[in-house]
């Protein structure tokens, strides 16, 4: 039986192919934490360099571009992690979880077959 190809996605802005390549590349996990009143943002924790002790700061991430990659089907939220003011979400690229099933799937079909 064929299956009708999904439609590619379309193409990203410059500010949107460096926030998914930002999420893709998880050097620093990126959060989505939407508060009680409804406020939205996406960021991550980037440390201090090593040479300068400790500490370090969050950066925010544009929250209009982030919401049109999660629309797009293109990020993913985990599970929530629920505070009595904010409820804060995992995002990780859709892609990388593909790429990452498949080759969890193929591993399997390759023990199944040797």
């Amino acid at each position: 039986m064929l299956r009708a190809l999904s439609r590619p996605h379309a193409p990203l802005g410059a500010g949107g192919a460096e926030i998914l390549r930002l999420i893709t590349e998880q050097r620093f996990p990126v959060f989505l934490t939407v508060h009680t009143n409804g406020r939205r943002r996406y960021g991550y924790w980037q440390p201090s360099p090593s040479g300068a002790g400790r500490g370090g700061c969050h950066v925010a991430l544009p929250t209009d571009e982030c919401d049109a990659l999660h629309a797009a089907g293109r990020i993913l939220l985990g599970d929530p992690l629920e505070d009595p003011g904010k409820t804060t979400y995992p995002v990780r690229a859709a892609a990388a979880t593909a790429r990452g099933a498949a080759g969890v799937a193929s591993a399997s079909r390759h023990a199944l077959t040797a």
